[in-house]
């Protein structure tokens, strides 16, 4: 199975995280621009931003000219039980600290998807001076408008703080958890396998999704209270409420350019869980994007690389040029 296979380099490491320099293919200029940090998910693995030929975003930045890294969190082990949100939320600044001194680039542009766009949002209101942009996919800032998953971790009924007692979140608890959203969803799946087999390369898309979808990681357990307790259950960062590192998280201090793009079909992040940055935020250019899909297959599904990439790629490009 052909996975990430756009050659990189590795960097940087920060405990079980890497940080990832893209190679620009032969024949490919690389623009003169600020550097790109694409920063996923921590629930799944980094390389759904790079999952096969065909449906990478990163592979479509570096073949449009732009200089892209990003950040793997890697795999939490045991003692990753008492990561915090905030030693993540400081992971996170050191990686891009660490683009900016070998690019030698004052600032970097972000990509966040899914809970990886709420990680950079709050980084940008912390730090907004270092970052020149900031892409917001598919990721979640009202938590209240959250769906079928505010409803599951509703806490009526959902304590984050005896799921992690025993240690970090496993990857089992975190696949039910989503599976229970679409119960029937691991039958309907084989069932369009059957049906769409012999159309050519369905068949190599559909294997290489189930081994990322497969390839659950667990989560820390203190930062994944928080996630939980402050963000889902509580909406602190949507009502301003929220703090890292004692400093409270003002989401009103981003000024950079923003895009937030949402999927029409999403039940991961409903598009008013994501719009919601563009009414916090105090940049002059606040621009939202909706892309046909739900929450993943909006990233590496067909549409992607026609819409949704080049989408991408030329918004940058406007807005990273010097």
């Amino acid at each position: 199975m052909n996975i990430a296979t756009t050659p990189k380099d590795t960097l940087f490491e920060n405990g079980t995280a890497k940080l990832y320099r893209f190679r620009q293919p032969e024949g490919v200029e690389r623009k003169e621009g600020l550097p790109i940090l694409l920063v996923p998910s921590m629930i799944n693995r980094w390389y759904v931003l790079d999952l096969r030929p065909g449906a990478s975003l990163a592979k479509a930045l570096v073949e449009a000219g732009h200089d892209t890294w990003c950040l793997d969190w890697g795999i939490p082990n045991d003692e990753d039980r008492y990561l915090t949100w905030d030693d993540v939320i400081a992971r996170l600044g050191r990686m891009v600290r660490r683009v900016k001194r070998e690019t030698g680039a004052p600032q970097v542009g972000l990509l966040g998807y899914c809970m990886g766009g709420t990680l950079t949002a709050i980084y940008s209101a912390l730090e907004p001076e270092n970052v020149a942009t900031l892409v917001s996919l598919t990721a979640p800032i009202d938590f209240s408008e959250g769906g079928l998953l505010a409803t599951l971790v509703d806490e009526r009924w959902f304590d984050p703080e005896a799921l992690t007692e025993p240690g970090n979140l496993t990857p089992n608890q975190m696949q039910d958890g989503f599976v229970s959203l679409r119960p029937t969803g691991q039958i309907s799946k084989w069932v369009l396998l059957a049906d769409r087999m012999h159309k050519p390369g369905f068949t190599d898309s559909f294997f290489a999704l189930e081994e990322w979808v497969g390839d659950n990681i667990p989560f820390p357990g203190a930062a994944y209270r928080t996630y939980i307790g402050e963000l889902y259950q509580q909406n602190l960062l949507h009502k301003g409420e929220h703090y890292v590192r004692g400093e409270r998280v003002d989401l009103g201090r981003i000024d950079c350019p923003l895009l937030t793009i949402t999927a029409d079909r999403d039940n991961i992040c409903p598009p008013k869980a994501a719009t919601a940055l563009n009414e916090h935020v105090s940049s002059t250019e606040s621009e939202h994007l909706s892309v046909p899909g739900g929450h993943v297959g909006a990233v590496v599904g067909s549409k992607g690389p026609r819409i949704l990439y080049p989408a991408i790629a030329d918004w940058f490009g406007e807005k990273l040029a010097v």
